[in-house]
């Protein structure tokens, strides 16, 4: 029998953030590239990836190895039996939180984190908002309680940043390592 490809989804919404989804796929591409990246982008996070970045969709979506168009609903990650090690949604903004807490599955990236959680994987989402609002607060407390990791992209100071490329590497590899694929060396030792 063939062994499946490990897999990872990585879906993109509109909210503030579209570095933190080019250091994550740069990452993956470059110290994982045994593990397939299955790209899905946003409206939304295209009007953001132009706003904060210098690459278009296109460069964004090389960096993958397959993309798919939100609208494409009957698309591989929209099935169950399309084995994922799980999903990471970065950023994802409070639209897409509430699509995810209500199952409300109208888009591909919504469908998918909906399978990824009927599936019992591991979904990891870089929630992007401040202040948070108590809707916000109540969405996201569903959100864990459904299984979600929420991992919001918080900087630290402890790890002596020098550089935004720096506060990006962390968050990103605090994504990562919900899927036990950081690089270490960002994390907490302790005080000396």
């Amino acid at each position: 029998m063939k062994q499946q490809p490990a897999r990872l989804v990585v879906g993109m919404s509109g909210a503030s953030g579209a570095p933190l989804t080019v250091a994550l796929l740069r990452q993956l591409r470059d110290r994982h590239p045994e593990i397939e990246t299955h790209l899905i982008v946003t409206h939304g996070a295209a009007l953001t990836l132009a706003q904060e970045t210098d690459l278009s969709l296109e460069d964004l979506r090389a960096l993958a190895s397959v993309s798919y168009e939100n609208g494409d609903i009957g698309a591989a990650p929209a099935s169950g039996s399309f084995k994922t090690m799980g999903m990471i949604v970065v950023p994802c903004s409070m639209k897409t939180v509430a699509g995810i807490v209500s199952g409300y599955s109208d888009n591909l990236l919504l469908r998918a984190a909906d399978v990824t959680l009927k599936e019992r994987r591991k979904l990891a989402l870089a929630a992007r908002e401040s202040p948070l609002g108590t809707v916000h607060l109540r969405n996201l407390y569903e959100a864990s309680q459904l299984g979600a990791v929420v991992v919001p992209p918080v900087l630290a100071y402890y790890n002596h940043p020098f550089s935004l490329e720096d506060c990006a590497n962390h968050v990103v590899n605090r994504l990562l390592s919900q899927f036990d694929l950081d690089e270490g060396g960002y994390q907490w030792t302790g005080l000396e």
